[in-house]
């Protein structure tokens, strides 16, 4: 302790005061130099034992840090008194939750890339794999033209498919990472749905399904318009994949005081009890999913809605059909 420079400066000014004081008293009075000596000698040794335990009370909360540093995050070093120390515990210990909280998200996430990594490459392989087959087939000099154009096909379908799983995950990293600036203006619900249909009303008319669209055309919400409309498109392409020829789609929107929910219903195959809480996980593929499901679409929408204030959940029963309902909140000014 004495290493330290500033206990020993501390040291010589009480020394100085003693000296100096008891001085002092002895010339004014012998017995009031006795006792000014013995008052001053007692605070000395009582501030000296104080400034001792105080000195050990830091190097206890030294090695507390050191080994808080080095990951031991359930020290709870809190005594529930007052004063200087006992508060500067209890900042230490929350300091120590929020590290041991930080570590765990750390930890999650990297098990999360760590899945996803493994997903991708998963997802990527297979139609990797599948184009390689089939270009050494068509290599063949001796392939009949109509396989050599089945081939060439399903080859075209693979790039395609391999285009739309790079630029969705492109997607998703950036809603993940927080890069993309969701706009805040006027969305009409009716508008939004129409554009967000647009593109599947050829695999509609090929199954020969029915789409309704019902609701309040002045209906609206404050959103981002390509982004909301990116989200119901996977959700309608969603039922169209999972209800049979001659099916029905429909959509019904309108607006509360509280939120927009736009409703998308179907009376396909429905989704199993056991899939249903997980079908908003990425990559996740249900038991009756087609060999061509990747798992990305409704948990981008989902990405997608939560990132502008609103929120998605299914309604199912197998062979019965399935319900999603999308509500985006307003606003609380």
């Amino acid at each position: 302790m004495l290493r330290n420079k500033e206990i020993r400066i501390y040291i010589i000014l009480l020394t100085s005061v003693l000296i100096i004081g008891t001085a002092v008293c002895f010339i004014i009075d012998v017995l009031a130099g006795i006792a000014a000596f013995s008052a001053l000698l007692l605070m000395i040794i009582i501030s000296w034992l104080f400034t001792k335990w105080r000195y050990k009370q830091i190097e206890k909360l030294s090695q507390y840090l050191k080994r808080i540093a080095g990951g031991e995050y359930s020290l709870d070093i809190r005594d529930n008194d007052e004063g200087e120390l006992s508060i500067l515990k209890s900042e230490i210990y929350k300091v120590t939750v929020t590290l041991s909280e930080q570590a765990e998200l750390l930890k999650k996430d990297k098990v999360f890339l760590a899945d996803s990594i493994s997903d991708i490459s998963h997802q990527i392989k297979t139609p990797l794999t599948s184009m390689s087959v089939m270009t050494d087939l068509i290599s063949d000099q001796n392939l009949p033209p109509d396989k050599r154009l089945e081939f060439t096909k399903n080859i075209r379908s693979q790039l395609e498919r391999l285009e739309w799983l790079v630029a969705s995950l492109l997607k998703l990293s950036k809603i993940d990472a927080g890069t993309i600036e969701f706009k805040k203006e006027q969305v009409n619900v009716k508008k939004l749905i129409c554009n967000a249909t647009e593109p599947l009303l050829i695999p509609i008319e090929i199954k020969e399904q029915t789409l309704e669209i019902t609701g309040d055309e002045n209906a609206q919400f404050v959103g981002d318009f390509n982004w909301s409309s990116e989200a119901v498109t996977n959700i309608v392409k969603n039922c169209i994949e999972h209800t049979s020829v001659g099916g029905r789609i429909m959509i019904d929107f309108h607006e509360t005081s509280l939120y927009t929910i736009i409703q998308v219903t179907d009376n396909g195959e429905g989704i199993d009890k056991s899939d249903l809480p997980y079908i908003f996980n990425r990559f996740y593929k249900s038991k009756d999913a087609g060999k061509e499901s990747i798992g990305i679409g409704l948990a981008m929408s989902k990405s997608i809605l939560e990132n502008q204030d609103g929120t998605i959940e299914a309604i199912s029963e197998k062979n019965k059909g399935t319900q999603f309902i999308i509500k985006i909140y307003k606003s609380i000014v």
